[in-house]
């Protein structure tokens, strides 16, 4: 069966190559069967009851209806890390940015008048106002330790520097990932105010929403500075602009610019650059492309944003049943009840949840009939059923 990709933004080459010959991809397809994108905006537009799944390439899914999509059965996937070092080095030029002041340094050699040919004299004597400082020793506190966190932190650590992390839902995964050098910080407010530095990694949520505020910054050392490479809103800008004012804070170096931002000679906003590189958005897209077929052929889930992972082997002769349902006692019971009475017997089974969801894989022997397939759809608590 021809499967419909519908694309925004322009997604990589080399990441739609991953999709199967057969597939019909652009951003013309109409009654698509899932949706590749980057920064578009999809709160506003009507997604076709068609849509099994929504893919984003990149980390943040803030321009996703994640929740009004995952209540219809539309799987919303991500990709962590695929652009992680792009980001990672994005953050470190922030700190030498802020730490050697070049910004202001270089916009004061651009105005020096081309036509005196000796500028020695000038650069000499204005070379002082711009003195700053070397990282290695500085502490540097790391606030989410996700694949960028972890990069950042282990990167910071490599240049000498000493480097304070939270995460309260760091993963052993990552916690392996981390440099022995790294040292937990046993609170936001510990971590302020042990820090020349703070940079977040985490997303915008309710809960982080301001995350970086006038508190937080009251706690940091004198002449410190903020880094913002995550989502605008995390941080308060009001509230660094208040304290870069006062002379609390050194620079903000962030990659979200606002009007305010931009008209401060202590800001470098930055016109959100972290992932563009060529190597992040070619890893994003073969990701998310990845991901799509994986999903649309298969069923199985890698890195959703709401539905738990789930990958299951197909067995040879079967019939893949691909099922979202709420996560509620006895479902997977009715299930195998309704397959049952159909006289259909289970070659495997999968099933997990996240939160009020769950998903169920099922390799059913031999060929389902739709009519079993309809009423595994009327079960109370089936919110969409695939037969694969």
């Amino acid at each position: 069966m021809t499967q419909r990709i519908k694309t925004y933004n322009a997604i990589s080459p080399i990441g739609l190559a991953r999709l199967p010959h057969s597939y019909e991809v652009g951003p013309e397809v109409a009654d698509p069967d899932a949706i590749m994108l980057r920064s578009a905006d999809l709160h506003s537009e009507a997604i076709p009851e068609s849509v099994l799944a929504v893919a984003r390439a990149g980390a943040g899914t803030n321009n996703v209806p994640v929740e009004a999509l995952s209540s219809r059965g539309v799987v919303v996937f991500n990709t962590p890390g695929a652009n992680a070092n792009a980001v990672k080095e994005l953050v470190i030029a922030g700190m030498l940015l802020a730490a050697r002041n070049i910004w202001p340094a270089a916009a004061f050699t651009a105005q020096l008048g081309s036509a005196d040919n000796d500028l020695a004299p000038t650069v000499e004597k204005a070379k002082k106002q711009y003195a700053g400082f070397e990282l290695p020793g500085r502490t540097l506190g790391v606030i989410g330790l996700g694949a960028i966190g972890v990069l950042v932190a282990n990167a910071a650590a490599s240049l000498g520097m000493k480097v304070l992390g939270y995460d309260p839902a760091l993963t052993v995964g990552r916690a392996w990932q981390l440099s022995s050098a790294v040292e937990q910080a046993g609170s936001l407010e510990d971590l302020f105010a042990r820090s020349d530095m703070v940079t977040t990694h985490v997303p915008l949520v309710e809960g982080t929403r301001g995350l970086v505020g006038a508190d937080q910054i009251a706690r940091m050392k004198p002449g410190a500075t903020v880094l913002n490479f995550a989502r605008g809103g995390i941080v308060d800008d009001e509230a660094v602009l208040a304290a870069l004012d006062d002379g609390r804070l050194h620079a903000y170096i962030c990659d979200f610019p606002s009007a305010s931002l931009v008209a401060h000679p202590k800001v470098v906003a930055l016109p959100h650059l972290g992932a563009s590189t060529a190597e992040a958005e070619e890893n994003c897209a073969v990701m998310a492309a990845d991901q799509v077929r994986d999903y649309l052929t298969d069923g199985n889930i890698r890195n959703s944003v709401t539905f738990p992972n789930a990958q299951l082997p197909r067995t040879n002769g079967s019939t893949r049943l691909a099922i979202v349902n709420a996560n509620v006692p006895n479902m997977v019971g009715q299930i195998c009840a309704v397959l049952a009475d159909a006289g259909h017997n289970l070659a495997d089974l999968l099933n997990t949840s996240r939160g009020e969801l769950a998903y169920t894989l099922i390799d059913v022997e031999g060929e389902v009939d739709e009519a079993v397939v309809r009423a595994l759809g009327d079960v109370d608590g089936v919110i969409r059923i695939r037969a694969l």
